[in-house]
């Protein structure tokens, strides 16, 4: 791995940890926080072991894996290689990601799509020859490689995960279930290893009824997704509040690359919908970004033109609405024959025609939106963070496969990969993990926190952070604005962490904390990065330095 950059970590503080409801205990073997593919897709897997609990913040849909349209990247045909994959990740990851890890995951992938095949999960044949996949293809990609479900492919995979999950006895779905903070062994009275790693016993959850539960575990995966909601402008689902990242750090894991937030292109402007993506493969089936006048215009920014990578097309169309003033700009793939459009984006086409928009004949107003967290917490080869039994996967994790770009549709790809890499790590560790009994935990105390009876005091700041990321820490920065942020985001911080203490937890309460300190997060590595590179762009350094700034950004709480 290379060199990393840490920051001045924040000074340890009262947690506020006894905080909640009545007393209760849970004991499971795997505790996995998160219901996408990467959660999903280990639970299946370690429930060969032992007992898993799976909890989610809402229902078991509401992931960010059930609203991908795109598909999942593998070398599924002859025409394709292990190489050019290679390859197109690494181009697209400006220099930072590891390329064993590329490697890996890549090799791997084929296996990985098989195996969600055997489970059920269908993907589109090819018409031609229906023993085929019908591969799409999407930005940055050298080939064919996109398994799909038309627009729809994680709403397959989530669908078909869960049907399995459902199957399965040693499984237990809890929804509605919010992880709060992780159980560190240190902070029990446990010693730290030799090494001075930590150890991670489980995570304090809060339930229906705003009931706090202490969830002991022999492994933790934090597979929670990205961290979208930071951001006044996103694709992602609500859920996306970073609470993995933010638990991670409070709990000492190294995070990394937070400053690589990926802004996708084509988010649909219309104000009757928030957060409708108009996915990548549009682009792949030959749809031309115009301006206002009509006027193609990514020929100018790259010679890839509307294949160009997220980060390149995210600032041309920045660039373009900020020279004109015009408030979007559009995705045109009418001179494609109708039929086709219907057939191979059917959501795209019924939500557009819904709202009035026929794609078949008019093209689609977009904007760029917050979209894909290429940080995280920072991983190994097998999942694991600095913690140990303590693994992150999906958006979640920092594995070093992104760098400073994700690659259209890897994302799926990861996900899998390392849920597979997890469970390899954890079934190696099984005879020794199995035995080991921890220590006694405290319950969780509520102690003199009142009731919070105004709920402005949750809104107000959510809408603060929201809007000073997107308007100073967005697709195009300054190291003016950026400390700007930090000093606005101080106070939030105070006054969140003291509503933390003097209040009883509800959702809301627990994800202001989150993205509260995400941001803080984000806004610190991006003052670190003093160059522009991938997804971080920023005024004062425009040009890419590999002399200085060839190596991740880590920040760890001490």
């Amino acid at each position: 791995m290379r060199g990393s950059v840490k920051a001045a970590c924040e000074p340890t503080v009262r947690t506020g940890l006894l905080r909640g409801g009545k007393r209760m205990q849970k004991q499971t073997d795997f505790l996995v926080i998160g219901s996408g593919i990467s959660g999903l897709s280990f639970a299946l897997k370690a429930s060969r072991l032992g007992k898993v609990t799976l909890v989610t913040k809402k229902a078991r849909v509401d992931t960010a894996t059930n609203l991908a349209q795109g598909g999942i990247a593998a070398v599924l045909s002859a025409d394709d290689s292990f190489d050019l994959h290679v390859q197109d990740t690494l181009r697209c990851g400006a220099g930072l990601c590891h390329e064993d890890v590329v490697r890996m995951v890549v090799e791997n992938g084929p296996a990985r799509v098989r195996e969600l095949m055997d489970l059920g999960i269908h993907f589109m044949s090819d018409e031609q020859d229906p023993s085929h996949l019908d591969l799409g293809r999407e930005g940055g990609h050298s080939a064919r490689r996109i398994a799909h479900a038309c627009d729809l492919t994680g709403h397959e995979i989530e669908h078909g995960l869960l049907r399995a999950v459902a199957a399965n006895n040693n499984i237990e779905v809890l929804e509605n279930h919010l992880a709060v903070d992780l159980l560190i062994g240190s902070r029990a009275g446990l010693p730290l290893a030799a090494d001075g790693t930590d150890q991670c016993l489980g995570a304090y959850v809060l339930g229906p009824g705003n009931v706090v539960s202490t969830f002991r575990a022999k492994v933790t995966m934090l597979c929670s997704g990205g961290a979208g909601k930071v951001y006044l402008y996103t694709t992602n689902p609500d859920i996306a509040t970073g609470d993995g990242i933010a638990m991670a750090y409070r709990a000492g894991a190294k995070v990394a690359n937070l400053e690589f937030v990926q802004f996708h292109p084509t988010c649909l402007f219309h104000p009757r919908v928030k957060n409708f993506l108009i996915s990548e493969a549009v682009r792949g089936e030959g749809a031309r970004l115009i301006d206002e006048r009509g006027q193609a215009f990514m020929g100018k920014y790259d010679p890839r033109g509307d294949l160009a990578t997220r980060d390149t097309v995210a600032r041309a169309i920045d660039t373009e609405m900020k020279s004109s003033g015009d408030d979007c700009v559009y995705l045109d793939i009418s001179f494609q024959p109708a039929a086709f459009i219907q057939r191979r984006f059917p959501t795209i086409y019924q939500t557009c025609l819904s709202l009035g928009i026929d794609i078949t004949r008019e093209p689609i107003p977009v904007v760029p939106a917050a979209h894909y967290m290429c940080g995280g917490v920072l991983t190994d080869r097998m999942g694991r963070s600095t913690i140990r039994n303590l693994y992150a996967l999906g958006e979640t994790a920092c594995t070093g496969l992104h760098g400073g770009n994700r690659l259209a549709s890897n994302s799926l790809l990861e996900g899998v990969v390392y849920a597979h890499q997890a469970f390899v790590q954890c079934e190696k560790d099984w005879p020794v993990l199995a035995r080991q009994d921890g220590p006694d935990l405290a319950d969780w105390e509520p102690g003199p926190a009142a009731r919070l009876e105004e709920c402005v005091l949750i809104s107000h700041n959510w809408d603060q952070i929201r809007r000073l990321m997107w308007n100073y820490v967005g697709i195009v920065r300054s190291e003016k604005r950026l400390q700007l942020v930090r000093e606005r985001l101080a106070p939030i911080l105070a006054e969140v962490n003291q509503h933390y203490r003097d209040y009883l937890l509800t959702p809301d309460l627990v994800e202001l904390r989150n993205i509260a300190r995400v941001a803080d997060l984000i806004t610190q590595s991006a003052q670190i990065r003093r160059e522009s590179r991938g997804l971080h762009f920023v005024v004062d350094y425009p040009e890419r330095d590999d002399v200085n700034w060839l190596r991740d950004t880590v920040l760890c709480r001490r």
